[in-house]
Parts: structure tokens; sequence; C-alpha cells
């Protein structure tokens, strides 16, 4: 219990002020323990912002359970990730983690290759299916994919608070699919996302198309 209000502690901290901004001392005022009890749990500053940075991999973990993953397993994780940036604080303080931590003058690119490994991991299946068309790239795809959705949260947090951060992602699938799907298969894809993710996530296609 105490290291869960350590990292819920820290992730207030770090979403309001990022990793620069932020001292073990704020954390240790918003999760209302004592030093030491932070200093049991976690060594460093940087220790607690790497386990917030992980946990961002928690909206990814039923993939390999997914007896078919393809596609809409895709579009539904980039819906399913922007429902944590909307209602999840350690969520959105990892997503700000893995931004700045990507920017500094060390970047880190493992958090980026980790969700671009589970795109690709989507994306084969469906390619194999002819859910994509042969020429379709899935390394590039992958990659263009974590891209694409890093900007697009990016934005939308600067322009609207994320307010439109799921009719934003919509634009982006509603763009893609005609791109990268064979004509007679785009309608068996929902750039809003699978009915189960739409009633996981509470944002209905008639809320966002």
């Amino acid at each position: 219990m105490t290291r869960q209000a350590i990292l819920d502690g820290a992730a207030v901290a770090f979403d309001k002020t990022g990793f620069g901004g932020t001292s073990l001392s704020d954390v240790v005022r918003n999760a209302g323990v004592t030093k030491g009890a932070l200093y049991f749990h976690f060594p460093s500053k940087e220790a607690l912002a790497r386990t917030l940075m992980e946990e961002q991999f928690q909206v990814a973990e039923p993939v390999p359970a997914i007896e078919e993953p393809g596609l809409q397993t895709a579009i539904d994780l980039t819906h399913t990730m922007a429902h944590g940036l909307l209602t999840n604080v350690r969520i959105r303080a990892g997503i700000r983690l893995v931004i700045e931590f990507g920017s500094f003058t060390d970047p880190d690119p493992s958090p980026y290759n980790a969700w671009i490994d589970v795109c690709r991991s989507c994306l084969v299946p469906a390619k194999e299916r002819g859910d994509l068309l042969p020429s379709v790239d899935v390394p590039a795809l992958s990659t263009y994919l974590v891209g694409a959705f890093t900007g697009i949260q990016v934005t939308s947090y600067v322009r609207t608070g994320r307010a439109d951060l799921h009719e934003r992602v919509v634009d982006l699938w509603n763009l893609l699919l005609p791109g990268i799907v064979p004509a007679d298969r785009i309608p068996l894809f929902d750039p809003a996302g699978s009915p189960e993710c739409q009633a996981e996530t509470g944002h209905p296609a008639a809320a966002v198309g």
C-alpha cells in the first residue's frame, strides 16, 4: 500500500511539473509518506520515473492472450491508451516522462521500441490474413503508428487538454486505412474502436465520429 501511495504521489507530481520540476519532497508531500519510506521502496527519483514509465505497458498486457490479434487490435490499443491518458494519472505521468526522457541529450528509445514491437505483433498477422495491402511494410507502419500517436496526443494536450483525443485518433485511422487496407476490407474495421473497446472506454463511435 505504501509503494502504491508513493507511485500515486509521484504520478501527480510528474504529471504536473515533469521530471526536472519534481523533487522527492514533492513526492513525499503528495504521497503522505516519510522520505524513509520512499527510499525503502525507490532508491532515486529516476527509479520512480522508470517504474511509472513501465506502467503504460499494462495497456498492452492483454494482447498476447488474444487468439487472433490484428488491425482492429491496433486500433483498439490506440483508443485504450487515449482513455488511459484521460483517466489515469499514472499513465499520463508515464507518457510525459517517456517524452521527456526521449528528448534529452541522452535519449532513451526503449519505450518507443517496445510499443513498435506491440504494433508489429498485431500487424504481422493482419498482413498474413490479407487485411493489409501486400505493399505495406509492417515495421515501417508500426514505427509510423507510434510516432503518429505520440504527436497526436501531445497536440491534443496542448490544444484541448486532450478533450478531443479520441476524435483525433479516429481521424488518424480514417486517413490511414485507405492507404494500407484493401478497399473491400476497409468496412471490416472501425476507426472508433471495436464494440468491446467502445464499451470499455465509454467513448462510442457516435460520440467521437
